[in-house]
């Protein structure tokens, strides 16, 4: 049986402008790769209703999970949690149960849970809170769509939080060999290869140190002994 497939949507100007690097993707893939889940596409938008819109519908309908990451917070633009009730045409208001989390969590800091903070509790009718230890604003999960913060480490409990609830698959394994020859050298007899073992994923990426050219053939797949047949035929290729 193939593994779940998964989708992540990070949504911010603050990403598509560079002032912000993302490293939640980095982290999600990880995660993901261990439990099973295969990561197969990642968007980037800007904080736009319609596009947020747009590509929470396509992506929800082709993958089994996806993850956002970013606009969730008190301010003007964040509008993930609008758009996603958007997207699957419900409702979305104050919910109690947020409403609750966050008033204990202001009232233990000593701040006023004013109308900007509140908006943290606008939760699409029908999703199931994340839990967040760190900042306690949840984020939800509607249908197949689990929504979550863009500061990675609130992102990172909130993945924390989910993954368990989740059925994951076969972890997927990667092994490499370090070939001293130039892409441009190698490209035939790793064609010939790939094709050999056309279940396994086969990539090359190139390097240069001290003048010389090399690649690092990475193969992955989710059955160690065929993994361990893979690089045996591998070596016995290049010769290493």
């Amino acid at each position: 049986m193939p593994n779940p497939t998964a989708a992540m949507l990070v949504i911010g100007d603050e990403i598509l402008s560079g002032r912000t690097r993302d490293a939640n993707m980095h982290f999600l893939a990880g995660q993901l790769t261990d439990m099973g889940i295969d990561l197969k596409e990642v968007r980037v938008v800007s904080d736009d209703h319609d596009a947020i819109v747009a590509a929470a519908k396509v992506l929800s309908s082709t993958y089994d999970h996806v993850f956002t990451s970013g606009g969730i917070g008190p301010t003007h633009d964040d509008i993930t949690a609008d758009c996603i009730a958007a997207a699957f045409d419900v409702p979305i208001d104050v919910r109690d149960d947020a409403r609750a989390l966050l008033h204990a969590h202001y009232d233990r800091s000593g701040q006023e849970l004013n109308a900007a903070r509140l908006r943290m509790a606008r939760i699409p009718n029908g999703a199931v809170l994340i839990d967040n230890p760190v900042s306690t604003a949840p984020g939800f999960t509607l249908q197949n769509v689990h929504v979550m913060a863009g500061v990675p480490s609130v992102f990172q409990a909130m993945v924390a939080s989910v993954l368990p609830t989740l059925t994951g698959g076969a972890p997927l394994i990667s092994r490499s060999l370090r070939v001293m020859r130039g892409e441009g050298d190698i490209a035939g007899p790793l064609r010939t290869f790939s094709e050999t073992f056309g279940d396994l994923s086969v990539g090359s990426y190139p390097f240069q140190k001290d003048g010389l050219y090399g690649a690092n053939v990475v193969v992955r797949g989710t059955d160690a002994a065929r993994l361990d047949s893979a690089m045996d035929a591998l070596s016995e290729i290049f010769g290493s």
